[in-house]
């Protein structure tokens, strides 16, 4: 059997376009995998195509808003969760609709599916009595200590991540005064500077003060 345009175009985004493209990280890529892995389940049980016969004309707006209702209905998935599926598809028929412009009209028809809204969380924080009793818990005295609290000031200091964080190279580390650490964050972009608060998160990096 002939491979169908769903297939070729799939393969290209998965294996080139995010990776080589869009410079996305491994763990969207993955996101992004699992969430037609999702929708070809979902032809494949509720709607009885098989795999091999998913066309982009199936894939209607439609077909891909029961797909979301079907996520999470039946697989309890919460609306982030919705959204963020969602966000994969409209990802991919942004692509495929400048590699196929002839069908562009019903891509977009799927693109402008909106998000599901929900409600927002209040941030929850510590206050600056349990930072500061966080930050005396580990023993300076020790080299385990030490670096422990260098990690947990480079968090509190910084806001970063802590993939953020693990991604940290020694050339980010900027010694001038003021003294900054540079981020790479999603996508590889890079975050900084930021403020004289570094000075003594490399203080006790480098010294061990």
């Amino acid at each position: 059997m002939k491979p169908t345009n769903f297939a070729k175009h799939l393969t290209g985004f998965l294996s080139e376009y995010l990776l080589s493209q869009r410079n996305v990280s491994k763990n969207t890529i993955f996101s992004y995998r699992d969430t037609f892995k999702l929708l070809i389940k979902y032809c494949q049980e509720k709607e009885n195509i098989p795999a091999e016969r998913i066309t982009l004309d199936i894939l209607s707006n439609k077909r891909i808003i029961n797909f979301l209702e079907w996520i999470e209905k039946e697989r309890k998935c919460g609306i982030s969760t919705r959204n963020q599926r969602l966000a994969a598809i409209h990802s991919f028929f942004r692509y495929v609709q400048s590699e196929e412009p002839s069908g562009i009209f019903h891509y977009q028809k799927i693109i402008a599916i909106p998000m599901k809204k929900t409600s927002k969380n209040v941030v929850e924080h510590l206050t600056p009595a349990a930072i500061k009793l966080l930050l005396e818990q580990p023993d300076k005295n020790t080299q385990k200590g030490r670096r422990d609290l260098t990690l947990m000031s480079i968090l509190y200091d910084t806001g970063a991540r802590v993939q953020e964080l693990i991604d940290i190279r020694v050339c980010d580390v900027i010694l001038d005064n003021p003294a900054v650490i540079i981020l790479t964050g999603k996508g590889k972009k890079k975050k900084g500077p930021y403020d004289e608060k570094c000075n003594f998160i490399i203080g006790i990096l480098y010294y061990g003060e």
